[in-house]
């Protein structure tokens, strides 16, 4: 990986760990109704990733571990990895109190091969995760590394259309391109679960079509399951987004022009 990115990653680890003591509180993480037992995993990940009791699960990219403890609930055995040691430290902090037995490393997500030793029956990464990595080859190959010959790559992310808007404009508004390859910067007031709370986040970031990742993954050697694309999604991240019967979100009828979310499920041959 390029030392020219490391300024970046910084940057982004800085601002990643002011937003760990705001998220672990927040309404949004709702971390004591988790403590209670309220998973954080939403339905379409439970639903295409399936059974996970007594497997290996590498979880990328963890912020402080609620999804990660969640799957350690329904019996995987569970690695969280993050690049912010403060969101490292709060997932131990859960971990202990949960009475867990998952494993929490700090690392970048290239450090990877070096920081986490062995493989994995899964590998699994979730929500606004790929945006912050410049080098997606390098993360394809990364997966195929830590996946156990017949293991499974499970990822859902934001569509990248939605990533070609500017949140920070309200209404937003169609900015970057879809085929976007130089870093964006962006800086503003409080974080995705506080938008008054007093920090202010900067960060560096990268957009990726879906071409992109796939060719990320298939080039690694993983043999692509299925790649879904979903028109709702549990967050409510564009302005009067309508909530449905299951508790989703939806954009206004008028509006419904692109899909929010996409999943890929992966195999390694």
């Amino acid at each position: 990986m390029s030392t020219n990115f490391n300024k970046y990653f910084e940057v982004n680890k800085e601002t990643w760990n002011k937003k760990v003591a705001i998220h672990s509180k927040s309404e949004f993480y709702n971390v004591e109704e988790f403590k209670k037992g309220k998973t954080s995993l939403n339905s379409y990940e439970i639903e295409e990733l399936g059974d996970v009791e007594r497997k290996t699960l590498l979880h990328l990219q963890c912020h402080f571990g609620q999804d990660t403890l969640s799957w350690s609930r329904m019996g995987a055995t569970c690695t969280g990895i993050d690049i912010s040691d403060k969101g490292i430290k709060e997932a131990k902090k859960l971990n202990s109190e949960l009475g867990l037995n998952a494993t929490f490393i700090e690392s970048n997500l290239y450090d990877v091969p070096q920081k986490v030793k062995g493989v994995f029956d899964i590998v699994f990464t979730s929500y606004g995760v790929i945006g912050w990595l410049p080098d997606l080859n390098t993360w394809g190959k990364i997966i195929a590394e830590k996946l156990k010959k017949g293991g499974v790559f499970y990822m859902i992310e934001f569509h990248p259309i939605v990533w070609m808007f500017d949140f920070l404009q309200t209404p937003p508004k169609l900015t970057y391109p879809y085929l976007n390859k130089e870093v964006i910067y962006e800086e503003y007031k409080g974080t995705y679960t506080n938008s008054d709370a007093s920090i202010i986040s900067k960060e560096y970031g990268w957009n990726h079509g879906l071409g992109e990742v796939v060719s990320a993954l298939t080039n690694a050697g993983l043999q692509i399951e299925f790649l879904h694309e979903f028109e709702k999604s549990p967050y409510n991240s564009f302005p009067d987004m309508e909530m449905t019967d299951d508790g989703l979100f939806i954009l206004k009828e008028n509006q419904r022009m692109f899909p929010l979310l996409y999943s890929i499920r992966a195999t390694k041959k």
